[in-house]
């Protein structure tokens, strides 16, 4: 008998496939049978207590917001949209599932230099509009040294006429300190000031 009992059992592989998976099989079924209900005001009834069982199965996600809406939306997908009943809810559709949204097409700035940065060619840009006085002159200064920073992420020498000289271009041509006496900091300082920086925003997140 036992082992009669053995033979008429069903793999899973020979089961109608579960469509919601985190459910499980047992709401495949309790659902599949509702489905079979001829009186639509029974059917309806059963609907809700399946849905209170759901519901039960994530007790955590109680405070979801539509919750219960969303509980609607796994019921008619579970019932492959065959479900005839009063939804309370007006439920997703089977087309939506179909629906492949749009490609999001990635940005691609234009930037001469992209070690440099968009925001670093917007703040050249704003520099060249300044008139000329100390203020621009301190402007100038820490962005180039910011240039420098930035530079030396990505090699592991520059000499300070390579960032005057795309300070001048990126600037276009409006901003030259080539052959100025302008000092900028040592590649080891400004190193030092990104390793103390990286280390701060490492404190932050602990």
């Amino acid at each position: 008998m036992i082992l009669n009992n053995i033979c008429k059992m069903d793999y899973n592989t020979q089961l109608k496939k579960v469509i919601l998976p985190e459910y499980g099989r047992n709401i495949q079924n309790m659902v599949d049978y509702c489905l079979t209900v001829d009186d639509k005001d029974e059917r309806t009834r059963c609907a809700n207590s399946i849905i209170n069982i759901m519901g039960n199965m994530f007790p955590h996600l109680r405070d979801v917001n539509d919750f219960k809406h969303i509980l609607w939306d796994h019921l008619a997908i579970i019932s492959d949209f065959q479900l005839d009943i009063d939804y309370p809810y007006e439920v997703i559709k089977k087309e939506d599932l179909l629906f492949k949204p749009q490609k999001i097409e990635y940005s691609h700035p234009d930037m001469i230099y992209r070690h440099y940065g968009k925001i670093l060619e917007k703040m050249i840009k704003l520099a060249t509009s300044y008139p000329e006085s100390e203020e621009k002159e301190q402007l100038v200064w820490l962005i180039l040294n910011h240039m420098k920073k930035s530079y030396l992420q990505w090699n592991k020498e520059v000499e300070d006429g390579k960032i005057f000289q795309d300070l001048y271009e990126l600037s276009d041509r409006k901003i030259d300190k080539r052959g100025s006496d302008v000092k900028l900091m040592e590649a080891k300082e400004l190193q030092r000031s990104n390793n103390s920086k990286q280390k701060s925003n490492n404190q932050k997140k602990k």
